[in-house]
């Protein structure tokens, strides 16, 4: 194990960022990382927050949760909301824990907002104004979210480029900002970044040089979804909690398309197709937020060596 070589160094604490879509093996370099290094594990995931929402969300099981520990997962119940703005809130303050304790903060997940939250700040945005969200609402189910997008890119190119044209609760917020304050959500962010974290920060991607690999990996995780219980979860929870499909929760890739098929809004039987095209799409938003909006040493995913090429790396940052 590699002692933590910066304690008396003038330097600023080190903390590692692991980004990556998914599929794409975070969480078994961040284990590794913990097997070699004095670190302590960062949970970056919007869903797995979620208490009760396990399969799903691919969290680490019981026996490798205490293996290995993850911070920030299981904070909230499903029926609750979760911010970008708390995350940054709640990842400085465990980073400063994890520091005083003499370890290094390791940030892994896919969530590319809250990594984006943490680097740069929050903008200040207009706060949600549900007469103006019931009318965008109105206007979708007219001509359809794809012919918002159009307008959004008409407006804010630069938000609606990194937006699928069906991700409603995200078109929906970047127009309502947009008709709130009369400027592009991407103008107002870029306005308002502040000063990063108070570490001196090592960002690792993990990216694929084969996305037809990658989505086998998707394939496979989704079918094991299935396998281990997906369907089951999604109805404990639906009778534990009042929940909807408004929720962030049930918007969740793989929850929203099980309570569809619950419900009879899509067949049963394309619930599959539907669960691995859908985390498809959330893994080509990740990797086009990982390539475009941050400044990281990339590795390819699919190498067999990416573990210990990773863990070089690492242990050269640290040596430092």
């Amino acid at each position: 194990m590699v002692a933590f070589a910066a304690m008396n160094s003038p330097r600023l604490p080190p903390a590692i960022l692991l980004m990556g879509p998914t599929a794409s093996g975070k969480t078994a370099v961040a284990m590794a990382l913990a097997d070699r290094f004095p670190v302590e594990l960062l949970s970056v995931d919007s869903a797995q927050v979620f208490i009760g929402m396990d399969v799903g969300t691919a969290k680490p099981d019981r026996a490798t949760l205490a293996r290995y520990p993850h911070r920030l997962i299981d904070l909230i119940s499903p029926e609750e909301r979760y911010s970008a703005a708390r995350f940054r809130a709640d990842a400085l303050a465990a980073m400063a824990a994890i520091t005083a304790a003499g370890k290094v903060p390791v940030l892994v997940g896919g969530t590319m907002l809250y990594f984006r939250a943490l680097l740069h700040g929050l903008a200040e945005l207009p706060q949600a104004d549900a007469a103006l969200r019931a009318e965008i609402d109105a206007e979708a189910a007219a001509v359809g979210w794809p012919a918002l997008h159009a307008k959004l890119a008409l407006f804010d190119p630069s938000t609606a480029a990194r937006l699928h044209p069906t991700d409603s609760q995200r078109i929906q917020r970047a127009l309502e900002i947009c008709r709130l304050s009369g400027r592009p959500m991407s103008e107002l962010l870029a306005a308002s970044e502040r000063q990063g974290p108070p570490y001196d920060l090592l960002s690792i991607g993990l990216l694929p040089s084969n996305r037809a690999v990658l989505h086998e990996r998707i394939a496979r995780r989704f079918d094991e979804m299935l396998l281990t219980g997906l369907d089951d979860e999604v109805r404990a929870l639906r009778r534990k909690y009042c929940l909807s499909l408004d929720l962030p929760s049930m918007r969740c890739v793989g929850y929203r398309q099980t309570w569809e098929a619950q419900e009879g809004i899509i067949p049963p039987k394309e619930l599959r197709d539907r669960g691995i095209f859908a985390t498809r799409q959330l893994a080509k938003r990740q990797i086009t937020w990982l390539s475009n909006s941050f400044e990281a040493e990339n590795y390819d995913c699919l190498d067999p060596a990416l573990a210990d090429k990773v863990a070089a790396r690492v242990a050269r940052f640290l040596d430092a």
